[in-house]
């Protein structure tokens, strides 16, 4: 049986249940949306329909059609699906509807390529549960900031949301066999396990078939991005500064035309709602001090340090810094991938004193040291942190420490006392 993730039963469940909600099924490129949503309607028991709205070659029949056509009939060009087409394959999925003794599912994947979706389908939805009609309708998008305007902006209130993530270490060695060190390098891409043995193919892969399009397609043609070469360069300022604080002033130096800190504050937002880098905020009691801190920039899948990088997988695993490095990168990644969102993650920094992470779910703290290799001393950081915040408990991943495997084969909140 093909590898499921977590997220689908809880997928099953909700299309199972009578329709209450629209079903928002988000998450970055390649984190396996649009195979969940297949498992899933395999697996429910009434008709379905999958819509790929941004694909108009991919063998899904066209609903672009007059009333007396073939249901699902004659193909429709992308660059002529607009509001009135949405319409027609919703109506297509209510005359589905009416026919089946089970309901219906209406599955539409990236409809943020259509103008205005999110009110045509506010009307449409809204329309359906006036008569309580039992079709269900599953949306998924690429471009999480768009998306959750639209959903903010029209479907308040209409909306559950189903999260995917990168895939974690254990999926990975569940669903792939991936040891540890080849997860740490090659990221939590499925399609890794495709490409271990031909490195300069998967560079490709990462670069051409996820980067490009997460920055081109989900951000740059989405959003008023005026230094749209600035967005890039940053991007890869942030694979080869992953795992460090590197102030937005020193940014500045590196990049050109970068314009100002503003900006550059801004596009690190953007590349975060794509899943591709998080920017970490020190901790610290106000929260005003935290947006004005320098950012700790890690990348969301360590895939994206390695392919942008110089070192082959033996190189990187024989340069310690290098290493250490990608595995202080894997374990923010995860931290953040797994978090939730009643878990917040920070760094620490006072003076010479730094904690690489900070957890914080409602008043419970846990600081986080990464050691790739042993080391002789005490964990100064740590105790600096503790004598500040004592309500603070604290775990060093790693050499002498909890092993980094078992570490990544538990979520985020799994480290805070129940």
């Amino acid at each position: 049986m093909a590898f499921r993730r977590e997220q689908y039963g809880t997928l099953v469940e909700r299309i199972s249940e009578q329709p209450r909600t629209l079903i928002f099924v988000t998450g970055p490129r390649q984190s396996g949306k649009t195979t969940l949503i297949h498992q899933a309607l395999g697996s429910v028991r009434m008709p379905s329909r999958y819509v790929a709205v941004d694909e108009p070659d991919d063998g899904t029949p066209d609903v672009f059609a007059t009333q007396t056509a073939t249901a699902w009939g004659r193909r429709t060009p992308l660059d002529r699906r607009d509001e009135r087409w949405l319409v027609r394959v919703w109506e297509q999925a209510r005359a589905e509807t009416s026919r089946s003794p089970h309901g219906f599912v209406l599955a539409l994947d990236e409809i943020q390529r259509l103008p205005d979706w999110s009110a045509v389908v506010k009307g449409l939805w809204d329309a359906d549960r006036r008569v309580n009609r039992p079709l269900r309708v599953v949306l998924a998008g690429s471009a999480p900031l768009l998306m959750q305007q639209g959903l903010t902006e029209s479907l308040a209130g209409r909306f559950e949301t189903i999260r995917l993530t990168h895939w974690s270490f254990a999926e990975m060695a569940d669903a792939f066999d991936l040891d540890l060190p080849r997860y740490i390098y090659f990221g939590g891409y499925p399609k890794v396990a495709e490409y271990v043995g031909a490195e300069r193919r998967w560079r490709d892969y990462v670069r051409d078939a996820l980067v490009a399009p997460s920055i081109e397609r989900d951000v740059l043609a989405m959003q008023r991005v005026d230094k749209p070469a600035l967005l890039k360069q940053l991007f890869e300022l942030a694979t080869v500064y992953s795992g460090q604080v590197l102030a937005y002033s020193k940014m500045l130096g590196q990049l050109q035309d970068a314009g100002n800190t503003t900006t550059l504050a801004r596009y690190v937002g953007l590349l975060e709602r794509t899943g591709l880098l998080a920017g970490l905020t020190k901790y610290k009691v106000s929260e005003q001090g935290r947006r004005a801190s320098a950012p700790k920039l890690n990348v969301l899948n360590t895939a994206l340090i390695a392919a942008y990088g110089d070192y082959t997988f033996p190189d990187a695993q024989a340069d310690r810094t290098y290493w250490g490095r990608l595995v202080e990168s894997a374990v923010g990644a995860h931290l953040v991938n797994t978090g939730g969102r009643d878990v917040r993650l920070y760094y620490w920094r006072e003076g010479n004193h730094e904690v690489d992470f900070v957890l914080e779910r409602a008043r419970q703290l846990v600081a986080i040291e990464v050691k790739s290799s042993r080391r002789q001393g005490r964990l100064t950081g740590i105790d600096a942190f503790r004598a500040r915040f004592q309500r603070a408990r604290s775990m060093l991943v790693g050499a002498d420490g909890t092993p980094i495997e078992e570490f990544l084969s538990f979520p985020a909140g799994h480290w805070f006392e129940e």
